[in-house]
């Protein structure tokens, strides 16, 4: 199944992707699933059945928000990927990096990424998306799949010089409508097995990053376990998994993403985040 939040004759609502069509079960669903972090807090009892009896809608005619866009929290893993490790200079370390990112610099597919008008220097980030579906502490890693509802498509979008200012890579990774989150996410039962799938990064159709998830340093399931011990997981918690080798801060010359630039992310089976570029007003 795929589940997506978005904004259909001018109300924000969520519901089933299927084919070119959105169904607008979180109508149907109103008075027991207000959003879809309360849909999967129920284990999405219901909403298969009230697809049936939900108006559909062309994808072309709604506005795609962020999947998830009241999570309690974002946790990003950084330097993931040994190509991105290794680029960036960093020590090998014996857990994940783990920094933050707040709801409100989220933005969805198709809309514009934004570039502060105090910076040049932004940069692509895709990633993998993991979405909490059973909270949890201290999830053992042998356990930590079956807390996952869903995957997505992240665009973990940065600002490099405001991320050098210091050790810290929040201010640089929380501006607003930088971090693209979408188009839908994917129940586990769908996507199937992670390991072999590929993540790749195109800007303006010139392909940027291209990798596999099994070259993850830490793979899911450890990202699972290492957060859950230092913070409760709740439901509709999004873990982005960290960004292949290639970023654009690292090429010579860099690479910064401009206005009227598109960035895609695809991800194998999961779909396409496509993003246009915009300098901000």
């Amino acid at each position: 199944m795929k589940l997506a939040t978005v904004v259909t004759a001018g109300q924000t609502t969520w519901g089933i992707v299927e084919g070119d069509r959105f169904h607008d079960v979180g109508a149907a669903l109103a008075a027991i699933y207000p959003d879809l972090k309360s849909a999967l807090q129920a284990g999405l009892k219901g909403v298969a059945e009230a697809r049936a009896s939900a108006v559909s809608t062309l994808l072309a005619d709604i506005e795609w928000l962020p999947v998830i866009p009241n999570p309690d929290k974002i946790l990003c893993v950084g330097l993931n990927y040994e190509m991105h490790r290794k680029e960036t200079g960093r020590s090998e370390v014996e857990h994940p990096t783990i920094f933050a990112r707040y709801a409100n610099s989220q933005t969805g597919h198709l809309q514009p990424i934004i570039r502060p008008k105090v910076s040049t220097e932004l940069d692509y980030e895709g990633e993998l998306a993991v979405i909490i579906g059973r909270p949890g502490r201290y999830i053992r890693r042998e356990d930590a799949l079956s807390h996952v509802a869903g995957y997505a498509t992240y665009n973990d979008g940065s600002i490099r010089d405001f991320q050098r200012h210091t050790h810290q890579f929040i201010p640089g990774k929380n501006f607003p409508d930088t971090g693209a989150f979408g188009p839908w996410m994917m129940t586990p039962d769908e996507l199937g097995d992670l390991a072999s799938l590929r993540i790749q990064t195109r800007l303006n159709g010139t392909v940027v990053q291209d990798a596999t998830f099994d070259q993850m340093i830490f793979d899911v399931a450890r990202q699972i376990e290492y957060c859950s011990t230092f913070t409760r997981l709740e439901v509709g918690d999004v873990i982005a998994t960290g960004t292949p080798g290639g970023v654009g801060a690292k090429r010579n010359p860099p690479l910064w993403m401009k206005q009227g630039d598109v960035v895609e992310v695809e991800i194998e089976k999961l779909g396409v985040l496509r993003n246009p570029i915009a300098d901000e007003e």
